[in-house]
């Protein structure tokens, strides 16, 4: 079944077999036993990374290490209030910037998008109800409910249900429909404002949906 590592668009960490398309982490998260006993530590940064860069490798759940994390996709990813590593993603991380700036007109440091988003993502464990929108008020590349448990990625005017294993089937995205909106407000902003994440390519292909493999 996998290691518990895999993050879904909630936040929460998961079991699952599935490979991810892109890594990151947000501190230590795990124990002795390779098992997740917090959701998250003391750590701002949540950053989302490449899943090879310069040869680097590091041991998964390896011990007194940060816990490396797996995201189907960026979309994903921020989500699940995770940004663009400065490091191996230094292109899409400075265009996350440009696009903060022009949200909210001052272009920040990583220490500031980091203030910025944890708290929200902190409210989001502690189970606090997320906002709600209506579907043609969100841009490209934001995350959705409209049915409890069941993610939407808004993608070029349709609705894509997310799995682990990639996007189902799209449905009709109503402009007019109320959602519940999982990607922290911040990071909507910035994507309605011109940052384009990476998303898996089960969008144009889609995958079956689970129990129908």
């Amino acid at each position: 079944m996998g290691l518990q590592n895999r993050v879904t668009p909630y936040s929460t960490i998961e079991r699952s077999d599935a490979r991810g398309t892109l890594m990151g982490n947000r501190g230590e998260l795990h124990d002795g036993e390779k098992t997740i006993v917090r959701d998250r530590s003391s750590v701002k940064g949540w950053v989302c990374c490449l899943t090879e860069f310069k040869d680097r490798r590091r041991p998964l759940m390896e011990p007194g290490a940060y816990t490396v994390l797996f995201f189907l996709d960026e979309a994903t990813a921020l989500a699940a209030g995770h940004r663009p590593c400065a490091t191996c993603r230094r292109a899409d991380y400075n265009a996350f910037r440009d696009a903060w700036s022009r949200a909210f007109g001052s272009r920040p440091f990583a220490k500031d998008l980091d203030n910025a988003l944890f708290p929200e993502m902190k409210a989001r464990l502690k189970g606090e109800p997320m906002r709600t929108a209506t579907l043609g008020d969100l841009p490209d590349g934001a995350m959705a409910e409209a049915e409890p448990g069941v993610p939407l990625l808004l993608w070029r005017g349709r609705a894509h249900p997310w799995t682990h294993h990639g996007y189902t089937a799209p449905i009709a995205a109503d402009p007019a429909r109320m959602v519940r909106v999982i990607t922290p407000s911040a990071t909507v902003a910035v994507l309605r404002h011109g940052y384009e994440p990476r998303v898996h390519p089960s969008v144009a292909t889609p995958v079956a949906a689970p129990g129908h493999q």
